[in-house]
Formats: C-alpha cells, sequence, structure tokens
C-alpha cells in the first residue's frame, strides 16, 4: 500500500496581517503553487494555514520540498521562523481524505468542536490567539482552581459594523463554556445593548437599561456586550466613570465586552486605558476585512451550497461588490452574504428554465446583477470612442496615459504621480470617464484590476474619533490597482478657522499618504466645480502637488444632448424619423441661459428625460395590452410637458429679464 503524508503549513497571523491589500491571501498563493509543482492535494486553506496530502514516503524531503516552494514566493521571510510545517503519516490518499472529513466532522453534540471553528474563521487573527490563550490556559486555571481570575476580566473589542461581532460572541462563548472557565444560565446566554448619547434635555439615564442587565439574580450567567461607541471622546467623564464603578461589582457574574467601531489604534489604546483604571480589560481588534478575504468568505459559502464559480463569474462579484461600497455604507460579511444569495438565486433560477443540474456559476448567467454590465463586455477604448462630446477630453487622457506609459518603461524617468482631478459641472460624464479609464489602464498594464470605487467626499469621515483614518484607509487599500473616484472632493474642505469637531482634514491628510504610497498603483480621481476644487487645492498644498493632471469638462451642446439622448433610446427601443424630428427641436429650443447655467445637470436632464419618455411609453402599452418595443413622438410629448421639465425650461427663460 502506498504511503502518503498529511501536511499542515500555517503563518504567522501578524505577517499574514501584513498582506491585507494583496491581490490574493499568501496562503492561498502557497497553496496554488504546491498543487502546481509538486504531487499535493490541498484539503483545506484558512487565512493562515493550508492542509493537504503528498505522495511520498519521505517525511524530510517532503519537508524540504515544501519550504522551497514557499522561499520561492517569499524569499525575503527565510529563515525568519514566519512558517511552521509538520508532516504526519497516513495510509492511502482515500483515508486522508477520511480523515479530512473525521475533522470537520460534527462532535457528539452535533456541531465542530469550537476551537476548530475558530481557527476556521477568516480576518480574525486577535480573536484567533483570544481562543488559543483560553485554550492553553484553562487546564491550569482549573487545576489551580483559579478560574476567577479569568471571570473577572472583560474585553474592549473594536470592530465595525458586519464584521462578525455576533459570531464572534457566540464562539467565544461556547468556547469558554466548552473549556469550563464559565457556565451560562439557560436563556438569554448573549445581550447587546447600546449605550445612546448623552442627552441632557430628555434626563433619561443613558446607562439604565445596561445596568438593570446585570441586577443580581436576574442578571447573572451572560456574556453581555455594551456598545459604547457614542461614549468614546467621554470615558474620562464623571458620568462614565460612574458607569464602570457599577459594572466593578458584577465582574464575575457576567462577562463583559465593550465595543466599539474599528478606530487607530492610539484611539483605543485610550479607551482601554481609561477602562482598565476600574475593570481588569483584554482589548483586541477586527481589522475591516480587504477584498481577499471578502472573497474568501464567500467562496466558502458558494461551496457551502454546492456551487463553484467559473472565473468570468468572480469578475462579476467584484464588480458588484465595489458598487455595494459605492455609498460610503458596506457592513462586510452580512453584504457579502446578500450578494452570494443573489447570484445563487440567479443562477438556479436560470438552471430551472434550462431544465439543467448545473452547479457552475458563470459569468453571463449573472452580468445583470451589476449596474453596467457592459463595462464586462466591451474594452475600455471602445467605450471611450463611443462617448458623446468627448473628443478634447479623450485627447488629454491619451496625452496622459502616454506619458505615463513612457516613465513605467524608462527607469531613470521619476516614478509618475498618476492621481487627477476632474472639474466641470454636474452630468457632464466625470464619472462615466473614470470608470472607463479604469478599465483602458488595467488594459494597459498600467493598473492592476482596473475596478472603480466612488464615493462622495464626505463618505470618507467617520462619526466617531479615531473612525476617520482608518475608514479611509481601508477604502484606499480597496482600490490598490484600481480606480478611487471622489465625487464633490471639495466637501472634505473646512475653513481652518473655523473651530468644528469636522474630520475632513483627518481624511485629507490620510488620502495624502496613501496616494504618496501607492502612487503608481492606485489612481484617486476627485471630482467637482471648477471653483469649489481650485478652492480644496489652495487650502492643501500637499493635495495639489499629488495630483498633477487636471481635466476639465465642458456642458453639452444642444446638439450633443440630442446625440446623447437618441443613443439612450437606441439601447434599448426603435423609433421613427418623427419621433427623431421632435427630440431635435426641443433640444434646439432649450435656452442658451439655461444650458450655460453652473447648476444645469447636462447628461443627467438628457437620462431625466429619457427615463420619463418610456415611462410613459409603457404606461401606454400596458393600457393597449402590447410590449414596448417603440417609442412614439406623444411619448416624448407627453414626458417633455410634465412640470418638472416645462418649470426648469420657464425658469431659466426668465433669467436676465424683468416684467
Amino acid at each position: 500500500m502506498e504511503k502518503n503524508l498529511i501536511f499542515t503549513l500555517e503563518a504567522d497571523s501578524y505577517w499574514v496581517l501584513k498582506h491585507r491589500g494583496d491581490d490574493e491571501l499568501p496562503v492561498k498563493r502557497i497553496a496554488a503553487l504546491l498543487q502546481e509543482k509538486l504531487e499535493i492535494n490541498i484539503h483545506d486553506i484558512t487565512l493562515t494555514k493550508c492542509r493537504g496530502t503528498i505522495q511520498t514516503g519521505d517525511k524530510e524531503a517532503a519537508a524540504k520540498a515544501i519550504f522551497e516552494i514557499v522561499a520561492s514566493l517569499f524569499p525575503e521571510e527565510e529563515g525568519k521562523g514566519i512558517f511552521q510545517l509538520t508532516v504526519n503519516e497516513s495510509e492511502t490518499t482515500e483515508e486522508a481524505d477520511d480523515d479530512e472529513e473525521e475533522t470537520d466532522a460534527p462532535d457528539a453534540e452535533g456541531k465542530q468542536p469550537v476551537f476548530e471553528r475558530i481557527e476556521a474563521l477568516v480576518g480574525v487573527p486577535e480573536f484567533q490567539e483570544l481562543a488559543d490563550e483560553c485554550r492553553r490556559v484553562a487546564p491550569v486555571l482549573r487545576r489551580n482552581d483559579t478560574v476567577d481570575t479569568f471571570t473577572s476580566r472583560s474585553y474592549l473589542l473594536s470592530v465595525n459594523d458586519g464584521y462578525g461581532l455576533s459570531t464572534i460572541l457566540v464562539l467565544f462563548a461556547d468556547l469558554i463554556e466548552e473549556l469550563e472557565l464559565y457556565h451560562f444560565a439557560a436563556n438569554g446566554r448573549i445581550v447587546e445593548v447600546r449605550i445612546p448619547a448623552p442627552s441632557p434635555k430628555s434626563g433619561d439615564d443613558p446607562f439604565a437599561q445596561a445596568l438593570t442587565l446585570l441586577d443580581r439574580g436576574a442578571g447573572r450567567g451572560r456574556l453581555i456586550c455594551i456598545d459604547i461607541s457614542e461614549w468614546m471622546d467621554k470615558t474620562s467623564e464623571k458620568e462614565f466613570r460612574d458607569f464602570l464603578r457599577e459594572l466593578e461589582f458584577h465582574t464575575g457574574e457576567n462577562i463583559l465586552f465593550f465595543r466599539v467601531p474599528f478606530v487607530e489604534n492610539n484611539v483605543l489604546e485610550g479607551l482601554y486605558r481609561d477602562l482598565n483604571d476600574q475593570l481588569y480589560i483584554r482589548k483586541l481588534s477586527i481589522v475591516p476585512f480587504g477584498n481577499a478575504e471578502l472573497e474568501t468568505v464567500a467562496d466558502r459559502m458558494i461551496r457551502k451550497k454546492g456551487f463553484t464559480m467559473q472565473a468570468d463569474a468572480w469578475e462579476v462579484f467584484r464588480e458588484r461588490l465595489a458598487e455595494e461600497k459605492n455609498d460610503g455604507r458596506f457592513y462586510g460579511i452580512n453584504t457579502v452574504r446578500k450578494v452570494v444569495c443573489e447570484m445563487l438565486y440567479r443562477k438556479q433560477l436560470k438552471n430551472a428554465i434550462d431544465g439543467e443540474e448545473d452547479t457552475l456559476v458563470k459569468g453571463e448567467e449573472i452580468l445583470s446583477l451589476i449596474a453596467n454590465p457592459d463595462t464586462m463586455e466591451r474594452t475600455g477604448m471602445e467605450m471611450l470612442d463611443a462617448l458623446v462630446g468627448m473628443d478634447e477630453v479623450k485627447k488629454q487622457l491619451l496625452a496622459i496615459i502616454a506619458q505615463i506609459e513612457a516613465a513605467l518603461e524608462d527607469k531613470e524617468l521619476e516614478t509618475p504621480c498618476i492621481h487627477m482631478r476632474f472639474v466641470g459641472n454636474p452630468g457632464t460624464g466625470k464619472t462615466t470617464v473614470a470608470r472607463i479609464l479604469g478599465k483602458v489602464l488595467k488594459e494597459r498594464g498600467i493598473l492592476r484590476n482596473g475596478s472603480f470605487f466612488e464615493y462622495g467626499g464626505r463618505d470618507f469621515c467617520g462619526r466617531y474619533v479615531g473612525e476617520t483614518a482608518p475608514k479611509t484607509a481601508a477604502m484606499c487599500r480597496d482600490a490598490y490597482g484600481s480606480v478611487l473616484f471622489i465625487d464633490e472632493a471639495y466637501s472634505l474642505y473646512r475653513d481652518e478657522n473655523i473651530s468644528t469637531n469636522d474630520f475632513g482634514r483627518e481624511a485629507i491628510d490620510t488620502l495624502i499618504a496613501e496616494m504618496e504610497n501607492h502612487r503608481t498603483d492606485l489612481l484617486v480621481i476627485m471630482a467637482g466645480y471648477t471653483d469649489d476644487m481650485e478652492r480644496l487645492m489652495k487650502g492643501n498644498i500637499g493635495l495639489k502637488s499629488r495630483m498633477p493632471y487636471q481635466i476639465e469638462f465642458p456642458n453639452y451642446t444642444r446638439e450633443q444632448l440630442y446625440e446623447i439622448y437618441i443613443s439612450m433610446i437606441g439601447k434599448t427601443f426603435t423609433y421613427d424619423q418623427d419621433f427623431a424630428d421632435a427630440v431635435k427641436a426641443f433640444f434646439d429650443k432649450l435656452p442658451t441661459s439655461m444650458i450655460e447655467k453652473k447648476e444645469f445637470s447636462n447628461g443627467r436632464y438628457v437620462r431625466n428625460l429619457f427615463e420619463r419618455t418610456w415611462g410613459k411609453a409603457v404606461l401606454r402599452c400596458q393600457m393597449a395590452g402590447e410590449k414596448c418595443r417603440t417609442l412614439k413622438v406623444e411619448d416624448f410629448t407627453l414626458a417633455a410637458s410634465d412640470k418638472d421639465f416645462q418649470e426648469m425650461m420657464d425658469k431659466k427663460k426668465q433669467i436676465g429679464f424683468t416684467g
């Protein structure tokens, strides 16, 4: 019988954390190369560990071969003890697979052992270290009858919404109960409560609900998580310290967690000091997941349902996730779960229609989930060429791209900063061009990914002290190798003479650092009105020096507005010459005072008119009991006659005249 070896390769968690910005997790890269170079079957991959079978009976030879592969990927880490390798014998490949199934099998209570579930988590190294600490110390505490030194400890947890708070609380409770360090009450094991912001006008005690949970008797035997986010800058005040003093009487009766969002380490350290003055505290942070970790989470969810993803489907997933982040509100694993459900439902609907049982999700089957599916089907230059009224913009961009390419090819030239400013009125195509530019730069080999992340200026500002810098850094990290588009960027700037609790300056400082540190691997484009953008640059010299390129987007002419409208219609509907003539006449009559106005929305005005037109057409067709395929003059006339458009035109006509 052929002998095989089971190996486990584990990387230092802090070292893995340093590679969060990589396209792919280090362990994934190692596993892929092991499969390619050696006769290896990978059974399992986590954030820090991979496990598999190698077909050789020589332990030393196997270990040497594996370490050679690792050294070829990370030569700078050789000899530093970053990687730990264990190799054990197994009878056959089939038996090795059985062992793996046994490892993952439920225990006597129907669950996978708690510590193994914690080890399998993605992106929570500090929590995994805490779990390992508890596992190691538990026998000693029980033997010495000093378990109370553990149960009297509370925890300060820094974690954003959607990054596993509830999961962490549940697993921690399961773990300490399994280790016989704590016994929970039968009901209401875990309770979460939020301390509201102080409100002197209401007269209510903000701590009343939390203190009620701690009443002796009724409040024993629980894990209570107290969200103190609203009090992060008030933990040294008497009211909060009185609250901590009250909590001190209940330590040991309950396990206490204090939760805040992910913040800078110096802010977390200050919170720790204030809490630790009166309570015995251990702190830990959950760093917001990078794209690679979120993709790993999604892959696990998909495989658990019995499906796999084709490469082009992952491209759609990444685009969909970028769209979810673009409004400045992203809920980590919760959002990933939603997107996975969307994709798998579309796949199964396709199977139901086709009468198939296919479990491979293909890009074309879920393409409609993203807002701009044409970005997946055409080249960047094809998309740029198709834009109306962009000849001058295109000429400037191509000149800039040529300059960047020349500098990257000639090592004697200074490495260029590729960041840009897009200035102009609303609706002039700034966002559209920025999205296409990312695709063009990827095709030219300047950007690695070419994805598009769009935010408003104020999206970078946190709600609490210490939240802005890590939030901004995380948004930049997502966009490494891609385009980070900041609309209304000037909203970050506030007159320094005005004393406010504004976090715009902190966001700008963090952006400047990221732009400098990733000057060739991140394209930051700031967009807004010309005058406002100029004030932003004058108020931030460091910002202006790192954005050498400015592209101006003029208002569209009447003819260009007409062309844009017709191009929108042509993508979905048919129309006759009478319809085209009516549209042309409408745009020809737009007042000059209207289309030259700073606030005129240009392309957005056209899109609104287009959507109103086909809305009228759909209603007409529904009443007639027919499908809507053709637009008629009456549809456009009704749309253009709507109050919104007529009031705008009448208002603009009156500008500059007196009655």
